[in-house]
């Protein structure tokens, strides 16, 4: 019964399998007679792109940025140098209030004065009387001697030590006078400046005494700006470092300097120049102090500029001295290893040495590079050394640099 059942298979599933493996068969012939395609070689790597700009050295200028507070070139006390009652003020004798050169801020009683001017000038009038009747007996005793026949005269007899002492007496007359007088004129309290008052401790009725301080004021037609300069930024600069201000060097070392400063709302310009530097180096910072001075700050123009006011916080840019040999360049160009890469006249990259005076975010300004030298400008990730394909800078890239 099993060996029936097994030809039965046989017969039932035979041809379907010897269909199958003679379709294996045929794909497995068609799979190895299929012709492989040839291998085609891979295309040479393209040189990289570069950008790059001609440098351009010359003699240039670079400012200096920096940054200070206004403050009053002259802050006095004024104090008084008699003693007195205040009669009267002037109507800018108050906290802020603006005076000009020679105004007369407070005046103190003059009652007092002026009877010590009439004494003196009696103390005067009775010392010219005084000589003038000494020299008369002076005279008349010349006289009585002569008529003696005697050579020689006795100064006692000739009364020349009461000549001479009443001489003395009027000049201490003349001088009391003096002294008189000018009292009486310091009476009206004035300054020889223009300026403001910041306070003020005296007024109408009130008794103030020799060297009583009356008001605190600050002058108007100059003020100064103290501009913090690091050693850095001192290669850019000339200022006049620890030479005597009437030398000829330290005349030309007075760099023009431009103070800038937000005032309600809007930037304003103020022009000054660099009068001095301070004499010590800041210790704890290590910058050095310029002190611009800017004249007539509270000159209003056309534009109606406002007062540059003491305590404004400002900003400053100095005028930088003149340096030969310098390049700018786009800040990429200069690498932080001191070099530039150059594209030489066989497409290829060349470090060169380029030092660094100075760089912000845009720019850098260097030496060492020759009139046209091609100078990459996007290179930061190339080798000295490479071939490349180089193209001028965008035409703005150039012009900014």
């Amino acid at each position: 019964m099993t060996d029936t059942m097994a030809k039965g298979a046989l017969r039932h599933w035979g041809p379907a399998l010897l269909l199958g493996l003679a379709g294996l068969g045929v794909a497995g012939f068609l799979l190895t007679a299929k012709p492989r395609p040839a291998p085609v070689p891979a295309p040479a790597a393209r040189p990289p792109l570069v950008q790059f700009v001609c440098a351009r050295p010359g003699m240039r200028r670079l400012p200096v940025t920096t940054q200070g507070t206004v403050q009053a070139e002259r802050e006095v006390t004024l104090t008084s140098q008699v003693a007195g009652r205040v009669i009267a003020v002037s109507d800018g004798f108050v906290a802020g209030g603006v005076f000009a050169a020679g105004e007369r801020l407070l005046q103190i009683d003059t009652a007092d004065y002026d009877l010590a001017i009439a004494r003196a000038q009696f103390q005067v009038a009775a010392a010219r009387q005084r000589l003038a009747e000494e020299e008369g007996r002076a005279f008349q005793a010349r006289r009585q001697w002569r008529d003696l026949g005697a050579d020689q005269a006795n100064a006692l007899f000739l009364r020349e030590p009461q000549l001479a002492a009443a001489r003395a007496d009027l000049a201490a007359a003349q001088a009391a006078r003096r002294v008189a007088e000018l009292n009486l004129q310091r009476t009206a309290l004035r300054l020889p400046f223009p300026g403001r008052l910041i306070s003020k401790s005296a007024d109408v009725g009130q008794y103030v005494g020799v060297g009583a301080a009356v008001a605190r004021v600050y002058a108007t037609d100059r003020v100064r700006v103290r501009l913090p300069v690091t050693e850095r930024q001192l290669a850019r600069l000339d200022l006049p470092l620890g030479r005597a201000p009437d030398s000829a060097g330290a005349q030309a070392a007075r760099p023009a300097v431009t103070i800038s400063a937000v005032f309600a709302g809007q930037r304003w310009e103020w022009p000054g120049r660099i009068e001095r530097t301070e004499a010590r180096i800041d210790t704890d910072t290590r910058v050095i102090y310029a002190v611009a001075l800017v004249d007539e700050p509270f000159a209003g123009d056309a534009s109606r500029r406002p007062p540059l006011l003491p305590g404004l916080f400002v900003q400053a840019r100095i005028e930088g001295r003149r340096i030969d040999q310098l390049t700018p360049l786009p800040r990429s160009a200069w690498r932080g290893d001191g070099t530039v890469l150059l594209v030489d006249a066989d497409q290829r990259l060349l470090a060169r040495e380029a030092p660094l005076l100075h760089a912000d975010a845009q720019r850098a300004w260097v030496f060492g590079l020759a009139p046209g030298d091609r100078v990459v400008v996007n290179g930061a990730a190339l080798r000295a050394g490479t071939r490349v394909t180089a193209v001028p800078a965008q035409p703005w890239a150039q012009e900014a640099f």
